[in-house]
């Protein structure tokens, strides 16, 4: 098994120094210096490294659902897997032990095959890169995203978006879907959070232009990202889109070092309501109120769901409205619903 300790990709020499070039924040690091991300470093001798390859954090098998995905594949499940490290610092963040490698943490190992083998012996279809930021695991992504793609499975990034357009085409053709996390609309807000709006931004562009299914998620932060005006240039920019994105406006809760009170439902409803102007498919999240997705030709149901769990399913085994034949915006690659 390996250590984690593997050749970089995306970087320069500058000097005595090396850049990163796998983010924007292109950290320019000195010889023994570790970057923003935590999970690469300047080794003295071998150039820039990766600290977390193989590394894994957190496993498990999730409803896909809870990526959150609505209109791929619902009803199945997804191996999820994460490691250590992230290219942000929320205060917000509900995983920030391992997106700040926590040296408590107890990690696993695993290599490329051992991520096919894992979703062969769990029988999903899927594998979600997810819990902290998946683009700092950028090498092991890319290694476990090809040999899934070789055995069949779908890859799947639930991922901040912080990433360098380079990168990001490389890895463009081995992914299926994504949720990306677009956690404000202000410079202001992101560079609060240790990020980059127009960055995030592109990787959306790039992700929906290349074919990938895309759905976005804003959490809605009081104090942070509760400008409605603000939202409302959000939502109009991810209408410009076509395929329009699927929207997640989702209920914050305190963790880490912020505390303020979460937003009510009802205020979590208002931005969807706004958000409904110009997004045909909008959800709440986090709020355990029960959700639908309808045959926007006979207005039949399609989609029922309740937390994480589908508790209706009117879609054929080709995405196909039951009631009227309509062929839904639902991907479906593998079918989990009742004949």
């Amino acid at each position: 098994m390996t250590d984690g300790c593997h050749e970089a990709l995306w970087w320069r020499r500058e000097q005595e120094r090396i850049r990163c070039l796998l983010c924007p924040h292109c950290c320019l690091l000195e010889a023994g210096e570790t970057g923003k991300c935590r999970a690469r470093k300047h080794e003295r001798g071998r150039g820039l490294v990766t600290l977390n390859y193989g590394k894994i954090s957190s496993a498990a098998v999730d409803p896909i659902e809870k990526k959150p995905l609505y209109h791929w594949n619902p009803g199945t499940s997804i191996l999820s897997l994460g490691t250590v490290g992230c290219s942000m610092d929320c205060p917000f963040c509900q995983n920030w032990r391992i997106a700040g490698w926590d040296p408590a943490l107890s990690l696993a190992s695993m290599e490329p095959e051992d991520v096919v083998r894992s979703a062969e012996k769990t029988e999903s279809r899927s594998v979600a890169f997810t819990y902290n930021e998946p683009m700092v695991w950028f090498e092991f992504l890319l290694d476990a995203s090809r040999a899934l793609r070789e055995a069949g499975v779908s890859t799947v990034l639930v991922s901040n978006g912080m990433i360098l357009p380079e990168p990001l085409g490389e890895l463009l053709p081995f992914v299926s879907a994504a949720n990306i996390d677009l956690k404000a609309f202000t410079p202001e807000a992101y560079r609060f959070l240790g990020g980059n709006l127009e960055a995030v931004k592109n990787s959306i562009r790039i992700l929906i232009s290349g074919g990938v299914h895309v759905e976005v998620s804003f959490l809605l932060v009081p104090g942070i990202n509760d400008d409605m005006e603000a939202f409302g240039r959000m939502v109009q920019w991810l209408a410009s889109f076509d395929p329009r994105p699927v929207l997640h406006v989702s209920r914050y809760f305190p963790a880490r070092k912020w505390s303020a009170p979460p937003p009510s439902n009802k205020l979590v409803g208002e931005y969807c309501t706004l958000a409904r102007k110009e997004l045909p498919w909008v959800y709440p999240g986090n709020t355990g109120e029960r959700t639908e997705t309808r045959c926007p030709s006979c207005g039949g149901l399609l989609i029922a769901r309740r937390e994480y769990s589908i508790t209706g399913n009117n879609l054929d085994s080709q995405g196909k409205c039951r009631a009227c034949g309509m062929q839904s915006q639902i991907i479906i690659t593998e079918y989990s619903g009742a004949d």
